[in-house]
C-alpha cells in the first residue's frame, strides 16, 4: 500500500489521460453529484456531502478539504456502460442500394470514484451481458477498455445498506486502482492500491512512499465508522425461500397502495438491465435500430399478444422485488441488490426496499380486512 499526498494527486489525472482514457468522474451538476467528464481535480466536488433519505436528496458545501465525502451519486456507471439509449445499427438507402452502418466504437473510460457498492454492481451487470451464455458485444467492447478507479467511502448516508450485503464498503477486488481518502488533524492523503497489471503499471509511475501503519490503523478505522453507521439492514439468510412462499402476503398490497410505478428505482438502480428495442424509419427508406432503458414497472413491459402478464401494480412490485432477491439468485448465483439504496432515496413515494423486505419475512397471514390473491 502507497501513501498519496494530496499535492500529487493531479499527477494520477495526467498519467490517466496520458494513457488516452477520457477520464470520468464526479462533479457538481443540476444541484446533485453526477458523473461526468473531469480534466484535473478541480472539478471534483471538494468539501460535498450528500443527504438522502426516502425520498430526499440534498447536497451541502462544507469546510471540508475532502473530494469524495459525498456518498454516491444519484446517476450509476451504467449510464455509460448501457447508456439509456444507444443505435445498434443503420440501413441508409443510397440510390438503390441499402448500406449497413454499425456505430464507431467507443473511446477508453476510466471511472474515477467507483464506490464499492458501484464495484459490485458492474460485477452483476458483467455477469448478466457478458459472462453468461448470451454476450453483449455493445458491453462486452466497452468494458474491456474500462480502467476502474475506486474510492473507499468516507460515511455512509441514511439509506445505505451494503455492508448487511457484503458489498461494502471496503474493497479488495475488481478494480484496477483502489484509493482511500484519509483526512484527519491536519493530514490529507491518499491509501493507494493496485488489483491489476494494468493499474500497477499506471501507479509505478508515481514516486509515491510506502504506507506506514498509523495510516493503515487510519483507514481501518475510517472504514469501521462507515459500517457502523449504516441503519438500515437486510437480512440475507434464508430470503430466497421466504419471497418464493410469500406471494400472497398482504404487504404486496400495501405496498401497491402507496407505489407510483413511476419507474423510479429500476431508472437510478445500478444494475436493473430491462430495455427494449425500437426501429425508427424515416420516408426516404433509411432506418435505425435503437436499444433504451425500460422498466418492468411500465404498463406496456410484459405485453404480449392477448394482454399484459402483469397488469396490477402489485403483482409488478413483487416482481421486481423477488427477482432482486430471490430469482436474481437462480439466475447469476447472487444478489440483484447491492445495498446503494438509491432506490430508496429516489422513490417519490418514500417506499423503503429494507423495510418491506422485514414486514414480507414476518409471518404471511392475511390481516383481518385484507384478502389474499395473486394478481
Amino acid at each position: 500500500m502507497k501513501s498519496l499526498p494530496i499535492h500529487m494527486f493531479n499527477e494520477l489525472f495526467t498519467l490517466i489521460k496520458s494513457e488516452k482514457y477520457q477520464l470520468i468522474g464526479p462533479v457538481v451538476k443540476d444541484g446533485v453529484v453526477s458523473y461526468e467528464p473531469v480534466q484535473s481535480v478541480s472539478d471534483l466536488p471538494r468539501g460535498i456531502i450528500d443527504h438522502q433519505s426516502p425520498g430526499d436528496y440534498s447536497i451541502e458545501q462544507t469546510s471540508s478539504d475532502n473530494f469524495f465525502n459525498y456518498t454516491q451519486s444519484p446517476f450509476s456507471w451504467k449510464k455509460y456502460l448501457t447508456p439509456p439509449q444507444q443505435t445498434l445499427f443503420k440501413t441508409v438507402k443510397k440510390k438503390n442500394t441499402l448500406t449497413f452502418e454499425t456505430p464507431a466504437d467507443d473511446e477508453a473510460l476510466a471511472f474515477l470514484g467507483v464506490r464499492s457498492c458501484e464495484l459490485s454492481a458492474i460485477e452483476v451487470q458483467d455477469a448478466v451481458y457478458m459472462n453468461g451464455a448470451y454476450t453483449n458485444p455493445f458491453y462486452k467492447s466497452g468494458r474491456k477498455k474500462n480502467l476502474l478507479i475506486a474510492v473507499e467511502c468516507s460515511r455512509s448516508c441514511d439509506t445505505c445498506f451494503c455492508h448487511s450485503l457484503g458489498t461494502g464498503p471496503d474493497i479488495n477486488k475488481g478494480v484496477d486502482i483502489i484509493l482511500t481518502e484519509i483526512e484527519n488533524e491536519g493530514q490529507h492523503f491518499f491509501l493507494v492500491r493496485t488489483g491489476s497489471d494494468k493499474g500497477e503499471e499506471i501507479i509505478s509511475k508515481l514516486d509515491l512512499e510506502t504506507s506506514t501503519d498509523h495510516q493503515k490503523i487510519l483507514r481501518d478505522a475510517q472504514l469501521e465508522r462507515v459500517r457502523s453507521s449504516q441503519n438500515r439492514h437486510v437480512k440475507v439468510s434464508g430470503l430466497k425461500s421466504t419471497l418464493y412462499e410469500s406471494t400472497d402476503h398482504p404487504q404486496w398490497g400495501r405496498a401497491a397502495r402507496r407505489c407510483l410505478a413511476c419507474s423510479n428505482c429500476t431508472m437510478v438502480c445500478p444494475t436493473c438491465f430491462c430495455m427494449t428495442v425500437e426501429d425508427i424509419n424515416d420516408l426516404e427508406g433509411n432506418s435505425e435500430r435503437r436499444e433504451r432503458w425500460d422498466s418492468c414497472f411500465t404498463s406496456e413491459f410484459t405485453y404480449i399478444h392477448g394482454g399484459n402478464v402483469r397488469e396490477s401494480v402489485k403483482s409488478r412490485y413483487r416482481h421486481w422485488l423477488t427477482h432482486k432477491f430471490a430469482s436474481w439468485q437462480d439466475q447469476f448465483d447472487r444478489l440483484g441488490c447491492v445495498g446503494c439504496g438509491r432506490c430508496i432515496t429516489w422513490c417519490p413515494a418514500g417506499i423503503d426496499i429494507t423495510e418491506e423486505i422485514a414486514e414480507l419475512s414476518k409471518t404471511s397471514e392475511t390481516e383481518p380486512g385484507e384478502v389474499a390473491n395473486y394478481d
